[in-house]
């Protein structure tokens, strides 16, 4: 890897690893942290480019992020994992998952999304507008282009089509929030494409895991918990 990831590591125990969303950093698993550090060993990254991980000169995509994580195991001697992400870290688990599906144990997939059309229009629109504007300008500025730069994460990505799930055989929970930006339908068209998934929704928006952390972190125990 050409750099190095900023992560916090808590506890003992078997692997947990949290990736968080698009312009977030690790700090978005503060009630997670805290609560799961109690059973497992958990790591909370920093994505490239996010955080206090440096940007690196690789491309800027999902299918780079997934890579970056299977190198942060190899460097952490972690040869298998539970792994929870959420929005864009979801997007990068279910990604990584796909090429390494011997490297977890549980899945949990909060808020994914397997391409554009899962996010709800009057979401997506504005980032459209904000990356086409952004995208005019970061030849001319370096924040336009860091701008332009996120934004096409949500913009160009993902594109995983629901049948390259039929083979991802991990135990899964595929969890969103009840007024979630990411469609309902497209949150269970998710879980129904992959074998062995449980799906829930909790009373929410998008945010849930920091917003409803009690409820949260009871349904991924249970679902970790489980033989």
């Amino acid at each position: 890897m050409d750099i190095k990831l900023n992560y916090i590591e808590r506890g003992t125990g078997f692997p947990l690893i949290l990736l968080h969303g698009n312009g977030e950093n690790c700090g978005y698993f503060e009630h997670q942290i805290e609560y799961f550090s109690a059973k497992y060993r958990v790591f909370a990254i920093d994505t490239r480019g996010h955080g206090k991980s440096p940007r690196g000169g690789t491309p800027f995509t999902i299918v780079q992020f997934a890579q970056d994580l299977n190198e942060f195991m190899i460097e952490h001697e972690i040869e298998k994992a539970h792994i929870l992400g959420f929005s864009d870290g979801g997007n990068i688990a279910l990604t990584f998952a796909l090429r390494h599906p011997e490297k977890i144990e549980k899945l949990i997939l909060n808020g994914a999304n397997l391409n554009t059309s899962g996010v709800r229009p009057v979401i997506q629109a504005p980032i459209v507008i904000g990356y086409k504007l952004a995208s005019m300008f970061a030849k001319k500025s370096e924040k336009a282009r860091k701008n332009a730069e996120m934004m096409s994460l949500m913009v160009n990505e993902p594109d995983i089509k629901p049948s390259e799930l039929a083979g991802l055989t991990v135990p899964a929970l595929v969890i969103a929030g009840t007024r979630d930006m990411i469609k309902r339908s497209h949150t269970q068209l998710i879980a129904e494409s992959l074998p062995n998934a449980k799906l829930v929704f909790i009373d929410g928006d998008h945010f849930i895991a920091n917003k409803k952390a009690e409820e949260f972190n009871r349904v991924v125990n249970e679902f970790l918990e489980q033989a």
